[in-house]
């Protein structure tokens, strides 16, 4: 099973923990500017996430995995992360980090 991170720079960040194993990483870029960096990652046992604010007072939450969406294979998730990511006609990009 697959699940999407997410992290908004400035705002929050997702982190794995035991039992997620970062695949994939994407930027997401609006008109040109990264607006957000998404992780797919394997599911390889029950597991936590945790959720940091980057705002004061910089709270942090470990939440179940199993509250996310999943995604059975990689295709689908790269297919759900496509469709989040398209807005009409409106300029958006997803490039893949390294």
């Amino acid at each position: 099973m697959y699940v999407i991170l997410t992290s908004k720079s400035g705002q929050f960040r997702t982190e794995a923990g035991d039992g997620i194993e970062p695949r994939e990483t994407y930027d997401y870029l609006f008109y040109g500017q990264r607006r957000a960096r998404f992780v797919i990652a394997e599911l390889t046992r029950a597991a936590r996430i945790r959720v940091i604010d980057e705002t004061p007072p910089g709270y942090v939450n470990d939440i179940p995995a199993r509250l996310l969406p999943k995604y059975a294979s990689l295709d689908q998730a790269r297919g759900e992360l496509r469709h989040l990511t398209r807005f009409g006609r409106i300029e958006t990009a997803l490039e893949r980090i390294a």
